[in-house]
């Protein structure tokens, strides 16, 4: 791509290179340590799943007695390896026994690792191949019906029931949406465990279960096929089970997921050694079975400001496009996020804005950018918001992004009603219909607003960049360079659940066959 800002291709890939380094040194620690929700991960993916008698999930009641065991170290895929072997049980059977007091898995006899390797192989095989049927369906999907152009239409979901929200869903398909993103009820990423089962009840949003993403794909194939449209479902991989929650759209084949290397650490003060270790295996997850992921540079502009700190943004981008490139992430799958957040008061703000969403299309040409909407100055004045949703539109299809998250124009006011949402996807369409090739016309003035602009945020996060390789990413995070956010190495929520592991004794299947078999 023809730089139309004339950004300094040097200072891009000097940029990139401090963001490889510091993923490269954080992934030396990723890969000495494990951590409760992981080792649930290769539960879930083992096929173990439901509840106990007081409705704690199995794969927590299994991971928590081996902790309690001292077992962690060597990982939960050897303890289930050995039970196959000494027991003749399958994976759910193990757990169940385990639940109802039948069984210690710390008390068998002991197997080499390879055994247990060995003896859990045919699991393994039966999650990844479950996994990539469902891929293969997206891709007969969109090959068959298709989808909408980009920018995709994307809209929420929220009203705390998951049957309420396939009906609302399936309105908003029909009024035009490509993605339906169904928002998690408020504080579910920090629970240390995935509710089960359908919900009806939540504050917020719904609950993130693995029975509430089968009722909405369910309902959204439906859809797609009635209107010959595919239609893409989004939810929250992140909080204190990321790697979970991504294992179970794996599963289930959602389409888009919120997946950040930070936010959770900035934004839900969960212990930073917790999400950096536990990001790792979401993102291989999502990388193997082609989701896109979102991340959430987009939230720094809510507690910073959008001006002043947009070089923060780009920073974080580039680490997030790094941490996705050791989990085997396909360029296309970086739904790097971004945001629409200045003061609208600001004299030539519409010119800083497009410059910042130009700047993040030129850095990263082939990434399915996620271009959010404004938020912190929407004021209850509906008229003023759907403009200033308007504008935002229209940057968007400018500049190329790929994910759109529909600005609605009650955004200050109340959850979107259903012609709140139809109202904002009909401006998105008229917008992007209107000024479709609007970008292939358009040049910059040489060393204009627009083009400073970008150059300045890109120098500035160049420079940012080589201080945290300097200082270290967690140093950086407790000096609150991000968002304005101080967080303690030792502090948030979750740090219990770390473990160093064995350096001799230690397996993930699913990582190291997810990786060797990434596309």
């Amino acid at each position: 791509m023809t730089s139309k800002l004339n950004l300094d291709q040097n200072v891009i890939a000097s940029a990139r290179n401090h963001a490889k380094n510091i993923a490269e040194s954080m992934q030396e620690f990723i890969n000495a340590h494990t951590t409760v929700s992981t080792e649930r991960t290769v539960l879930r993916l083992l096929g173990v799943d439901g509840v106990d008698d007081v409705e704690r999930p199995l794969p927590n009641v299994l991971v928590d007695a081996i902790k309690d065991g001292g077992g962690l170290p060597k990982g939960i895929a050897y303890w289930m390896g050995n039970a196959i072997i000494k027991t003749g049980k399958t994976p759910q059977e193990i757990a169940e026994a385990v639940s109802l007091g039948q069984l210690d898995l710390m008390k068998l006899e002991p197997v080499s690792m390879e055994e247990a390797r060995k003896a859990i192989e045919p699991y393994v095989e039966e999650a990844l191949a479950k996994i990539r049927k469902q891929t293969a369906k997206r891709e007969e999907y969109l090959a068959t019906i298709g989808e909408g152009k980009k920018p995709y239409l994307y809209v929420i979901v929220a009203t705390g029931n998951i049957y309420e929200d396939v009906n609302q869903a399936e309105a908003a398909a029909r009024q035009g949406a490509d993605i339906i993103a169904v928002i998690r009820t408020t504080a579910q990423s920090l629970l240390d465990y995935v509710p089960y089962g359908a919900t009806t009840e939540g504050f917020g949003g719904t609950y993130a279960t693995q029975e509430n993403f089968r009722i909405m794909r369910e309902r959204l194939d439906r859809v797609g096929e009635d209107i010959g449209r595919y239609i893409r479902l989004c939810n929250y991989s992140s909080g204190l089970c990321m790697p979970e929650i991504a294992a179970m759209g794996a599963l289930e084949r959602l389409d888009v997921m919120l997946n950040d290397a930070l936010y959770g650490i900035l934004f839900r003060d969960i212990n930073m050694q917790r999400t950096i270790v536990d990001q790792f295996f979401s993102r291989v997850i999502i990388g193997y079975c082609g989701i896109i992921f979102n991340s959430g540079e987009d939230n720094y502009l809510t507690t910073d400001d959008a001006i002043e700190a947009a070089h923060t943004v780009l920073a974080s981008q580039m680490i997030n496009e790094q941490f996705a490139v050791l989990a085997n992430i396909q360029e296309w799958q970086m739904g790097l996020g971004h945001a629409f957040e200045m003061d609208p008061m600001t004299e030539d703000g519409f010119l800083l804005e497009l410059s910042q969403a130009q700047m993040a299309r030129e850095i990263f040409p082939n990434a399915s950018l996620k271009y959010m909407p404004p938020t912190k100055f929407m004021t209850g004045n509906i008229f003023r918001g759907h403009i200033q949703d308007a504008l935002f539109n229209l940057v968007a299809v400018w500049t190329g992004q790929s994910l759109q998250l529909l600005g609605m124009l009650t955004e200050a006011i109340h959850t979107p009603f259903l012609q709140d949402r139809m109202l904002s996807i009909e401006n998105a369409k008229y917008v992007f219909n209107n000024a479709r090739h609007l970008g292939d016309e358009i040049e910059y003035k040489k060393d204009g607003i627009i083009q400073k602009r970008a150059q300045k945020v890109l120098h500035d996060a160049n420079e940012l960049l080589a201080q945290i390789e300097k200082d270290g990413l967690f140093p950086t995070i407790e000096a609150g360079k991000f968002a304005a956010v101080k967080r303690p190495f030792e502090g948030g929520k979750g740090l219990e659940g770390v473990a160093t592991k064995d350096n001799d004794f230690y397996f993930n299947p699913f990582i190291e066959k997810m990786l060797g078999g990434a596309k």
